[in-house]
């Protein structure tokens, strides 16, 4: 039975930049939507002092909110082996925000594609730093996510395994039962490639997803795919974020298939940069579409803001 989480998308520069938004205002989000949780994000400014993490814990158990999962972006494909073992570290102290959290799961990527790495070395390094983060992740009981993800903000190159066939591989080298993926089908969009070919390849070993969606400001699918041929990244200049249920993601086919494999984790909700109206109607679409491909599921708490 899915829980829904929220993230918060619309106020990602207030929260970990300006600090023009507070955490207590998230909350009051999470809360008027009726979501079961909220994904967290690493960068938050009000939380990068750990004593911050316990207080923190406590006011959203107040309002009755899971925070199931830990959004954080380790560099892993570095040629540097002293680099790369300070991501490491670094990813141990982010499990470490994520375990007084009692997050459930944090986010693990493979790295940025670098131009003097190639495919082997990056998946060899990624999948040697993951692998020397698990041990740590399971000592506290919280499972390692890897994101079929673009780009950090923060990075200059895209991710390493953002593409279907590095991704896969890179997954498939990693049988610890504490690793698992996080499914971002708008991210197979904007890599090209198809959302659907993608879940179809890795159901099995999806614990975790974020729910959002893309839509073509300009020209066709077809367009994507020839630029994309091409080594063009013109196709992000065609896509934009949407409201889930309105753009090119196909939530039946996919609940269909997270369904068909036993799905009944977390999925976060990435959406509102057009504002609270538009993350109130994602949320509602999401509910009834959990409601009707897992009819056993219990009820959830309801938006408070829509009715």
């Amino acid at each position: 039975m899915p829980q829904l989480a929220a993230f918060p998308k619309l106020w990602m520069t207030e929260l970990c930049k300006t600090g023009t938004r507070s955490l207590d205002e998230w909350f009051k989000v999470a809360t008027e939507l009726g979501v079961d949780g909220v994904e967290w994000y690493a960068g938050f400014l009000e939380t990068l002092d750990p004593s911050t993490w316990a207080p923190t814990k406590r006011r959203a158990d107040e309002l009755g909110l899971a925070i199931p999962m830990m959004c954080c972006s380790p560099d892993f494909t570095h040629p540097d082996p002293d680099f790369r073992r300070a991501e490491v570290e670094k990813e141990k102290r982010w499990i470490d925000m994520a375990y007084a959290l009692r997050c459930r799961f944090c986010r693990v990527l493979s790295g940025q594609r670098r131009p003097d790495v190639t495919r082997e070395e990056g998946i060899r390094y990624a999948v040697e730093c993951i692998e020397a983060c698990l041990p740590y992740a399971q000592e506290r009981g919280i499972t390692l996510i890897i994101e079929n993800h673009y780009k950090d903000d923060f990075w200059q190159w895209p991710e390493f395994a953002q593409k279907m066939d590095v991704f896969c591989e890179l997954v498939g080298r990693i049988t610890h039962p504490g690793f698992g993926v996080n499914y971002d089908p708008s991210n197979t969009i904007l890599a090209g490639e198809d959302p659907l070919q993608l879940l179809y390849a890795i159901s099995h070993r999806v614990v975790t997803m974020h729910a959002s969606d893309r839509y073509l400001i300009e020209g066709t699918i077809e367009d994507l795919r020839r630029e994309e041929a091409a080594g063009d990244l013109g196709y992000l200049k065609r896509l934009r974020h949407g409201e889930i249920g309105q753009g090119l993601n196909d939530y039946d086919a996919i609940f269909t298939e997270l369904n068909r494999v036993g799905f009944d984790s977390w999925i976060s909700i990435e959406d509102g940069v057009d504002g609270l109206d538009q993350l109130a109607r994602s949320t509602e679409f999401l509910r009834r579409k959990v409601t009707a491909y897992w009819p056993a599921a219990r009820p959830s708490k309801g938006c408070r803001s829509c009715g």
